[in-house]
């Protein structure tokens, strides 16, 4: 047994090793095979990746050179949508073959992800608010805070700076934070920039500097794919051709005056914007949003009485094991259980799609909150009551069913609701794990146009009616209750 105990680690290692082995063989091939790339991008991250406002196509830069690329190989490309910040865990997860999302090739990034040729070519600046002219260089963001995407390259330049680095999700947020006077600086490669201005005409900011490095950007791919000879090969002659040129073109101004024809002259007025777009806000709202709830919430409650009635139980081992389960869930984040179910789980094997994922993870986050509520109100009811039941003859099933559960549910309404309620804001955080629902519906139209407080105001007023209306269905159940239940 003790041999067995010191042989153990290096049988794990070898087997982790010949797993990761095998998946790397056969990335390669999958491509080809299925005639499939599938391509990761933000699709919140303009002029590179996002949705047009016109037709909520998704399109920029990266998703034109990802297609072209795509052409070149003779394979479809399918396109999945995820937070930067959690881009490479999906990508190592296998939701996708490459990433296309201005990965800035770095030395560090080399070492643990294969990196294509250069598609996009610009340099580091510093950008500051336009009436600012304390910071022209590196040496100037000593103690000065800086809005960084905390996993870009950027973050780390200017980390390295001496800066306090305030975390966002990408350009758009740290470039709104440095017009509101929030943060001071924001260091980035020239082509977002120039693309930003060249958007936005905004006044209040600037270019104050460089930072005197060469920005590089191509594809991701997981370490020895198998992928990179035909990515750097059709590279290549998307440079030969033209075609990388003709696209930049199209979307990156590097002039910066806004002058060029776009193919929208006229912006949008921030009230037509949200008109034109309440329609699928509702759509995420009711399609992912609500569903969501309901079906985690149901799942959860079935979970909660079971963990509930297991933590009331006079064996040890059932109690005991749900004492364990509601500390682990209570005891951690909810963003962190469903990076679990959805990136942790693929690298045993268990791959689960994005909403299925997200029931689970919200499901046994409920289950796990819920089961005290329940636990709490079936010990509100006096000993008697069982006692009486036992007079004419119910089983512990009949007395659940018939006397302690009608009289418990009255109790555990109110708080219940309340975490219903909750449940309904906690289904944001599932925009992380790739599911299009409220909250990242109304990040995929803002990102183009900038108009942040607008966007997220009308998606705070779909959760407010949502949980108007769940609270007007628990006082009308919580009336109904009244009529059926001695007082």
């Amino acid at each position: 047994m003790r041999q067995f105990r010191r042989l153990l680690p290096a049988v794990l290692i070898a087997l982790a090793v010949l797993l990761t082995s095998c998946g790397s063989s056969e990335s390669g091939n999958s491509v080809k095979d299925s005639g499939v790339l599938r391509v990761g991008t933000e699709g919140v991250y303009a002029p590179f990746s996002y949705h047009d406002p016109a037709t909520g196509a998704l399109t920029g830069y990266d998703v034109d050179v990802a297609r072209a690329v795509g052409e070149k190989l003779g394979v479809n490309v399918e396109f999945v949508e995820t937070p930067w910040d959690s881009i490479f865990a999906a990508l190592e997860a296998d939701r996708f073959d490459v990433v296309a999302n201005q990965v800035t090739i770095t030395g560090e990034r080399e070492q643990k992800y294969d990196l294509s040729e250069p598609y996009s070519i610009g340099e580091g600046v510093i950008v500051t608010r336009a009436d600012d002219d304390s910071i022209t260089s590196l040496a100037d963001l000593l103690g000065k805070r800086a809005a960084q995407s905390t996993t870009s390259n950027w973050a780390q330049v200017a980390r390295d700076a001496g800066a306090q680095i305030e975390a966002v999700e990408g350009l758009t947020q740290a470039m709104a934070l440095l017009s509101q006077g929030r943060v001071d600086v924001v260091v980035n490669d020239s082509l977002s920039i120039y693309a930003y201005l060249a958007e936005t005409n905004d006044p209040a900011v600037k270019i104050s500097g460089t930072t005197g490095e060469k920005s590089e950007q191509g594809f991701a791919a997981r370490k020895n794919s198998g992928l990179l000879p035909d990515l750097n090969t059709a590279v290549e002659e998307l440079k030969a051709d033209g075609t990388l040129a003709e696209i930049s073109q199209k979307y990156l101004k590097t002039n910066a005056s806004g002058g060029q024809d776009t193919p929208q002259t006229q912006p949008r007025s921030t009230l037509k914007l949200v008109l034109d777009n309440l329609w699928p806000l509702a759509k995420a709202a009711l399609t992912m949003t609500i569903p969501l709830t309901i079906i985690s919430f149901v799942i959860g409650l079935v979970i909660a009485l079971g963990v509930a009635l297991a933590r009331l139980s006079s064996n040890l081992v059932l109690s005991n094991l749900a004492r364990f389960y509601i500390s682990l869930i209570r005891g951690t984040p909810l963003l962190v259980q469903l990076f679990i179910v959805f990136f942790a789980l693929p690298e045993f094997g268990i791959k689960i799609d994005p909403f299925p994922a997200a029931v689970i993870a919200f499901s046994l986050n409920v289950g796990g909150y819920a089961a005290e509520i329940i636990r709490s109100a079936i010990q509100s009811i006096p000993k008697g009551q069982w006692e009486a039941a036992e007079t004419i003859g119910l089983d512990y099933v009949g007395t659940l069913r018939r006397i302690i559960l009608p009289q418990a549910t009255r109790v555990a309404v109110p708080p219940l609701s309340n975490t219903l309620i909750s449940l309904v804001k906690d289904t944001s955080l599932a925009s992380t794990i790739l599911v299009t629902e409220l909250l990242r519906q109304a990040q995929i139209i803002a990102a183009p146009t900038f108009e942040f407080f607008a966007l997220y105001g009308t998606a705070a007023v779909y959760y407010w009616v949502i949980c108007l209306v769940l609270s007007f269905g628990q006082a009308r159940f919580e009336r109904r209750l009244e009529r059926y239940v001695a007082k």
